[in-house]
């Protein structure tokens, strides 16, 4: 299963009272692991950068200046995200700009139920409880001490780490089939587990061996319980 998390970095907070995306970060996941493959682009918003906004990422006039604006790289970022489920914290944030942004272009609208909430997810698992990323960071002991200020593309990766423990964490399997793997490449003998010495007695109670004898007769003889 393929899934992007992504963030946004804004001029404020109302994309109709005239507020543009500036930056996009995005990080692939396969399987609930990160790929390598990103997707990061900083953007001319066409507008002077708010200082309330400029507090927060930094990104100000003469840095953004030129960069390409959002009309010259919205199809690239829609090639890049496709069908696959997006991973934001409070996404209807960040869906609210880039629909607005897709809109401007003609291009067609992210689904809301495209959208995984991360914010959401934690709030439900952890009632009453903080739930901003850097809150989450603190709960999972995620670090996050290059995060003095926003930005998109390091926002995605530490929500990635964020995200995976919400839903239980890396499956615990991965690395045990990896070292597998890397044992047999390298010459390594497999292992696999051997007979008992003395089998398990069996849990079934006589009524339930004969109840399941019965069941079985009824299916006749391409039954599978009577194939060896």
């Amino acid at each position: 299963m393929r899934e992007v998390v992504l963030d946004t970095e804004t001029t404020g907070f109302d994309p109709q009272s005239g507020d543009r995306i500036v930056e996009i970060g995005a990080v692939e996941l396969m399987g609930h692991m990160a790929t390598g493959e990103t997707y990061h682009q900083y953007i001319n918003p066409e507008r002077a950068m708010p200082e309330e906004a400029f507090q927060v990422h930094g990104l100000g006039d003469d840095f953004l200046r030129d960069k390409p604006k959002f009309a010259e790289v919205g199809r690239a970022f829609l090639d890049f995200i496709g069908d696959a489920k997006l991973v934001i914290h409070n996404a209807a944030f960040d869906i609210k700009f880039l629909n607005a942004e897709l809109k401007w272009m003609g291009l067609p609208q992210i689904p809301w139920e495209q959208a995984i909430d991360t914010l959401e997810i934690a709030r439900k698992r952890f009632p009453g409880s903080p739930a901003s990323l850097d809150a989450l960071c603190r709960r999972f002991n995620i670090d996050n001490s290059s995060r003095t200020l926003h930005g998109a593309l390091l926002d995605s990766e530490i929500l990635a780490e964020v995200y995976l423990e919400l839903i239980g964490g890396r499956q615990p399997d991965f690395g045990l089939s990896t070292a597998s793997q890397n044992a047999v490449a390298s010459g390594g003998v497999e292992w696999t587990p051997r007979p008992r010495a003395k089998p398990l007695v069996s849990r079934l109670t006589e009524k339930e061996a004969a109840a399941h004898a019965e069941f079985v007769a009824k299916l006749g003889s391409d039954a599978l319980w009577l194939k060896g």
